[in-house]
Formats: structure tokens, sequence, C-alpha cells
């Protein structure tokens, strides 16, 4: 088990450590590796991301931020309950959020962004399957378009709605295994932004969340 480093780390290096425990912690969060409702103990934590303590508590002050996790005075840190309910309220504001930031990206991208959402959807033809990697590859193609956008603001917004709505749609992805669902794949989204279309790539963004939104919600109906 690696060793949480020292804190006598420079300014620029305790930053990145910040953020690697951010970025790990979240990921975990969002993948239900750490299990909604259980406590998150620091000391672990940095042991195993080996961090050291002032870093991870840094990340989750920022993750509390974002309604992931959530501390009681006196009873400790917690991963933030699932609510289904939540589900279409956070639908309801990113349909509108995303079709803007698609629509952005097909106006700012640069052509390097353009070729690079291209090649991961023809990489993964086949992802609009629901496998176990399937959410993955959805949420690096909406982090690249958010990035293509070239608005932080809008950025940042919506990566904390989706990160909410993507743990959501793993707990509902995990009775979904091996099913496929017609029209959820992003490849009209993408190929509208290479294209430069802004309407379309508007359209297809806000068709694609409604689309799996519906499934996911049918799937935790059930």
């Amino acid at each position: 088990m690696s060793q949480p480093l020292q804190s006598s780390e420079s300014p620029t290096r305790s930053r990145r450590l910040v953020d690697v425990a951010y970025e790990q912690l979240r990921d975990d969060l969002i993948s239900l590796t750490i299990e909604p409702g259980s406590p998150l103990n620091e000391k672990e934590l940095a042991e195993r991301l080996g961090t050291g303590l002032t870093p991870v508590r840094d990340a989750i002050k920022r993750l509390a931020l974002e309604r992931l996790v959530v501390t009681f005075p006196r009873r400790g840190t917690f991963a933030t309950d699932i609510s289904v309910g939540d589900e279409a309220w956070l639908t309801e504001v990113r349909v509108e959020l995303e079709g803007l930031a698609a629509a952005q990206a097909s106006i700012r991208a640069t052509q390097e962004e353009r070729d690079a959402l291209v090649q991961i959807v023809r990489t993964h033809p086949d992802a609009h399957h629901r496998s176990s990697g399937y959410l993955e590859i959805d949420t690096t193609i909406h982090r690249m378009i958010y990035a293509a956008a070239h608005n932080p603001f809008l950025a940042d917004t919506l990566n904390q709605y989706a990160n909410l709505s993507m743990r959501i749609w793993n707990f509902g992805l995990q009775r979904m295994v091996g099913t496929a669902t017609d029209n959820c794949d992003q490849a009209e989204v993408v190929a509208a932004i290479a294209q430069g279309d802004a309407d379309a790539a508007r359209e297809a963004a806000r068709a694609h969340l409604r689309d799996f939104s519906v499934s996911v919600r049918r799937m935790l109906n059930q």
C-alpha cells in the first residue's frame, strides 16, 4: 500500500495532488465503486491514493460542493445517496445546456477537436449497446464536447450536472447489462459538430439525452 506523501510540497505539486485525489474519488463515486451512503475515511483514502490527507480533504470539499458527498457534523462524510427522482430534474436542465454546448462546439471546435470526436465514434461503433464500458465512452464524448464549446462556465456547469446524472445512470445500467437501446449513441451529434451544423448538433444532443434518460427511467421503474 502506498504511503501518504508528506506536506512539504510546492503549491503546484500540492495542486496536482488535489486534482489526482479529486478525479479518482469523483470517478469512484460516479461508477458506484464507492457505494451510495458509504462513509469516506480520509486516512484510508489518503493511503490508497498516495496523496496525503490535505489533498484528500480539499478534494472532498470540492465533491461536497458538487453534491457527490455530504458531510454531517460529528458523523463524518458519506457518499451521497441516489435519488432516482432527481434524474428527471437533471435531464430537464441538461437537455438545454447539452444542446447549447453541442451547437457552440460545432462553431468553435478546432479541427483537431472535431477529428478527435469523429475518431472516438469510429473506434467504438457499438457504443450504443449497453455494455460495461458504455458510460465511460459516453462520458468521454460529453466531456470532449464541453471542452470543444470553449466556454469554461458552461463546461463547469455541465460537468457537475453530468456527473450527478451518470451516477444515477450507472445505478440504472446495472439492470440493463446486455440490453440494446436504439437512438442513444452520439454519432449524429458528433457528425453535426464535425460538419459545423449548429442547429443539427443542438437537436441531436437534445434527442440523445432525452432518449437515454427515458431508457434509464424505464429500467429504474421496473
